[in-house]
């Protein structure tokens, strides 16, 4: 997290100094008072006077008052500002036309689907470099969470809902991506690589999936749904474009209809 690689994941780590360096403006003459305070009123020092009968200082409430008020006031400037700016479904600024990939948290692995390109993969993801990617992200079982720490923005996948993410990786690399809630015995190992390549590096990785990739057909993700960890990496081709709605379709409680009296 104190070496993002894109803009959301620096300007989370701009908030995060920014907090503590506010938060220090109270905690560090705090420690310097209590051991100035202990040593001066030790018992051998008889210089340090007693008074029993003293109560209270104007100057000292104000003091005492005022700066633990700035600080308050400095840290939600900073939380309002910040949630604003870095709310996750906020289209990222960029000159190149974003990217879509929808995720689906499964037991216990990662499914990333490329709806425009009809591809996909199992704990793998690959995306342009500079690009920003927009994430549409569901559940096929229970709660989880999506988190790639250097870039940024952890966020929740829900059976039945869709949340949204925008991310973008400023240079090609590789970004370790983990489950960052726990969600059955198997989720420590839903760990994936966010490999940002050049943009003419991603086109060959789609062409070549495109046409080497097995098929993800219905009986396919049947096997691919069902209950295990350390799934190892596997891409697919010829994906349904709608596959991700009928997850969330498929995985949606319907209300319980109304009990009626006889």
């Amino acid at each position: 997290m104190l070496d993002p690689q894109g803009p959301i994941a620096s300007a989370e780590r701009l908030i995060l100094l920014n907090a503590t360096a506010i938060m220090l403006v109270v905690v560090v003459p705090v420690i310097i008072l209590t051991l100035a305070f202990a040593w001066w009123y030790r018992a051998s020092n008889k210089r340090s006077i007693y008074s029993p009968d003293w109560s209270y200082s104007g100057h000292i409430e104000l003091v005492v008052w005022s700066i633990p008020a700035m600080v308050v006031i400095l840290l939600a400037g900073v939380a309002w500002t910040g949630s604003h700016l870095l709310d996750p479904p906020r289209a990222l600024k960029s000159a190149a036309t974003p990217i879509r990939i929808e995720v689906v948290s499964l037991d216990w692995k990662w499914l990333f689907i490329y709806p425009d390109q009809r591809v996909a993969a199992i704990n793998d993801l690959v995306v342009p470099a500079g690009t920003p990617v927009e994430f549409m992200l569901t559940s096929a079982t229970v709660m989880n969470s999506f988190f790639v720490p250097q870039l940024g923005s952890q966020i929740y996948t829900m059976p039945g809902m869709t949340t949204r993410l925008n991310l973008m990786a400023d240079h090609p690399g590789d970004y370790p991506g983990l489950s960052a809630h726990f969600s059955g015995d198997g989720f420590s190992d839903m760990r994936f690589m966010v490999h940002a390549v050049p943009e003419s590096e991603f086109s060959s990785w789609l062409t070549r999936t495109q046409g080497e990739a097995t098929a993800l057909d219905a009986d396919a993700y049947s096997q691919l749904a069902r209950a295990g960890s350390n799934t190892p990496v596997q891409t697919y081709s010829g994906v349904d474009p709608m596959l991700f709605e009928h997850i969330v379709q498929t995985t949606a409680q319907p209300l319980a209809a109304p009990r009626q009296e006889d």
